[in-house]
């Protein structure tokens, strides 16, 4: 992973709000179709692989989210080592890639990951993105991509009250001063 400066460098919080960036943890984007595909990740993650749209499944240790049809995307619950982490990768791309049913890109310097927690975090989000969280907030495990003030997301859906956002490394200074902007006056 790269050595970077987050714009990112604290926690906020607010009336029921509370915001903070997940320190750099694996991120990696699983693409196939074929049941060799699903089959392999789920024995080499030891994850039931979700095949029904914008589900999620996971253990103690990694979240494996559906993002379509032939797409996951993988991230861990915690810190993980570099030297573990391309163990992992290296695992999944030997069982994977080299055999040519899918691909495995690691995506870790590619995404931020920013946890909300609390009450009111669906409030904020719904005063700048279109979705209806109505279901999505009752649902746990649940995962979406949307837009929230102009710039694309996707959300996992962890727990009552407690999501992760992820969003593009280059756009996340951008929602970070907008999130905490509004917060202030939800």
């Amino acid at each position: 992973m790269l050595n970077f400066n987050t714009p990112i460098s604290d926690t906020k919080e607010y009336s029921e709000i509370k915001i903070s960036e997940v320190e750099p943890i694996l991120k990696i984007n699983l693409r196939g179709k074929n049941r060799d595909f699903i089959t392999k990740i789920g024995k080499e993650l030891s994850i039931i692989t979700p095949v029904e749209p914008n589900t999620s499944s996971s253990n103690e240790k990694l979240n494996l989210l559906w993002l379509s049809p032939d797409e996951w995307f993988l991230y861990s619950n915690t810190k993980i080592d570099v030297k573990v982490g391309r163990v992992l990768e290296d695992k999944l791309f030997n069982e994977i890639s080299k055999l040519k049913i899918g691909s495995v890109t690691n995506v870790s310097d590619h995404w931020i990951m920013i946890n909300l927690k609390g009450a009111k975090i669906f409030e904020l989000l719904s005063a700048g993105c279109p979705f209806n969280f109505n279901n999505f907030k009752n649902s746990k495990g649940a995962v979406t991509q949307t837009l929230i003030n102009h710039t694309d997301v996707i959300i996992h859906n962890k727990n009552i009250d407690d999501l992760n956002l992820f969003v593009r490394r280059s756009f996340s200074e951008h929602l970070w001063s907008w999130m905490n902007d509004s917060a202030r006056f939800i």
